[in-house]
């Protein structure tokens, strides 16, 4: 396999890998009732109808971050393009996903009106592990 397709193997799964962390901080958060304390209703149960489609788009969104680590002069610094990358599937969710299949309109605010801040910080924490993981998956030898 040439390097770009395991590159994007790679990302793929430290996208995932970083929606299992994403995921792991939001139920331990909501868990401990953080979100209820500062008027968000964003407390969820874990379970596999939960977590797997979270797995999933973790990945695709993982593929998305592949594109700025493609090229060998790119690959610097994983975990602060893993940031950056995070802030397109915060907005996606914000502003489409909220608005359109959700009743909670638009930044979620039906949810309570830090709900943009705990979605952010949440997908703050996907890129960051996203980051560290494909850079550790990639290895320093390449």
């Amino acid at each position: 396999m040439n390097d770009s397709r395991s590159l994007l193997c790679i990302c793929f799964c430290a996208g995932l890998l970083g929606a299992l962390a994403n995921s792991g901080v939001a139920w331990l958060v909501g868990t401990a009732g953080l979100p209820q304390w500062s008027g968000v209703n964003l407390a969820p149960d874990w379970t596999g109808a939960w977590i797997y489609p979270r797995l999933v788009w973790g990945g695709l969104w993982g593929m998305v971050f592949s594109v700025t680590v493609s090229s060998p002069r790119s690959r610097k610094q994983w975990m602060r393009k893993g940031l950056w990358v995070s802030l397109l599937p915060s907005a996606w969710q914000l502003f489409y996903i909220f608005p359109n299949r959700t009743a909670f309109g638009i930044l979620g605010l039906g949810l309570g009106t830090l709900t943009p801040i705990f979605v952010i910080l949440y997908n703050l924490v996907w890129g960051a592990a996203t980051g560290i993981f494909a850079r550790t998956l990639w290895g320093r030898s390449r």
